[in-house]
């Protein structure tokens, strides 16, 4: 790897990866303000780019040219009250919380302490917001390169911490010229096994790469990776961000277990004793759902040692008063409830029969 910036232009973009790669800073951009031709910044900082170059361009840039910037106070505490408002109109969904440090997922989709917004390598007086749109600000870039007779790869970088992990690192935001995910599956490794999940995130890679010489105080907000193989135009890399349904940890544990808390207490409210919710409305007896009795035993395992009714599990499960009177009745209706909570979590829907001498949870949905 090369960190030096070259006098002029070497090297190409038939570059074999395995003879390496070059990672070169691009300095003496200066100050972007808005509306300012980020291409014609560049190719006159670093006249030496050549075709098959991979541009890694700091988003911040981007955003001030873009004039993605905000004004607040500079100080006190209507700073912070105008950075909150901000911070409010970037937010999609509060992700996690603790103290004054928010993570987010933004109208974009990215996840992100504080929505991306950044107060550095700008005067007080101004916070800058993400791109707009990243992927169009990379295509446009990119656009505007080739238009000076330079076919280039644009990758639009910020930096985001990682969960479970400390430190920070550089990753793509956008991206043109380049698909973002490197797909392996169905390749086979060297041992005969077939890759049935490997997609390699080519696009943050050579953000972080970048970032190794960009530094955060250098005031380098472009770098050139040389050397690394085109493989098509791509999609943006948009393509990254985990869709909902296959997202395992949208929520921080906090934020997850008080969600847990809402739903348990939103659960539906049992019929009026004697009535079965349940019955069938044909006449025709309807089959018990098939619940996975090690689920069932993993639920009541959670509720161990806190219920005080007696329960018999068979079919459905039956909680009769440990007591008599109606505070021990009242207290099998609420041990019913932990009950109902804990089968809920295990994905076992419910339907409860109050009647004169316990409570009976039957497996299913209430009708």
């Amino acid at each position: 790897m090369t960190a030096g910036s070259p006098a002029g232009p070497a090297g190409g973009s038939s570059a074999d990866p395995v003879g390496g790669l070059e990672i070169l800073p691009v300095r003496g951009i200066g100050d972007v303000t808005a509306g300012d031709d980020l291409a014609q910044l560049i190719v006159g900082a670093a006249p030496w780019i050549t075709d098959g170059d991979v541009l890694v361009v700091t988003s911040k840039i981007v955003s001030k040219a873009e004039g993605r910037l905000v004004e607040v106070p500079a100080d006190g505490p209507q700073r912070e009250e105008a950075r909150q408002r901000v911070l409010d109109g970037e937010t999609a969904r509060v992700v996690a919380r603790r103290g004054p440090t928010s993570i987010v997922q933004t109208h974009h989709g990215f996840v992100m302490a504080a929505a991306g917004i950044d107060a550095s390598n700008v005067d007080k007086t101004h916070l800058v917001l993400l791109p707009e749109d990243p992927d169009a600000s990379a295509r446009r870039l990119r656009a505007d390169l080739l238009a000076r007779g330079l076919d280039v790869v644009i990758v639009v970088s910020d930096t985001m911490g990682r969960a479970w992990r400390n430190g920070l690192t550089d990753v793509a935001l956008g991206a043109a010229g380049i698909e973002a995910l490197l797909d392996h599956r169905g390749q086979v490794d060297p041992y005969g096994n077939e890759l049935s999940l490997t997609q390699m995130a080519v696009v943050d890679e050579l953000a972080a790469a970048a970032e190794l010489v960009k530094g955060k105080c250098d005031r380098v907000p472009v770098a050139v990776v040389r050397g690394y193989p085109r493989s098509g135009e791509g999609s943006g890399a948009a393509v990254l961000i985990r869709d909902a349904e296959s997202d395992m940890f949208s929520l921080g544990t906090a934020e997850a277990r008080a969600e847990g808390l809402r739903a348990a207490a939103a659960l539906p409210e049992p019929p009026l004793a004697g009535t079965v919710s349940a019955a069938p409305r044909s006449g025709v007896a309807a089959a018990a759902p098939t619940v996975d009795p090690a689920a069932v035993a993993r639920a009541l395992r959670t509720v161990d040692g806190v219920l005080v009714s007696g329960l018999r599990v068979g079919d459905g499960i039956r909680l009769t008063p440990a007591g008599a009177g109606a505070a021990a009745l009242i207290r099998t209706g609420a041990d019913a409830h932990r009950v109902r909570a804990a089968l809920a979590a295990e994905g076992i829907e419910t339907t409860v029969v109050v009647d004169d001498e316990g409570v009976t949870l039957t497996y299913g949905a209430p009708r």
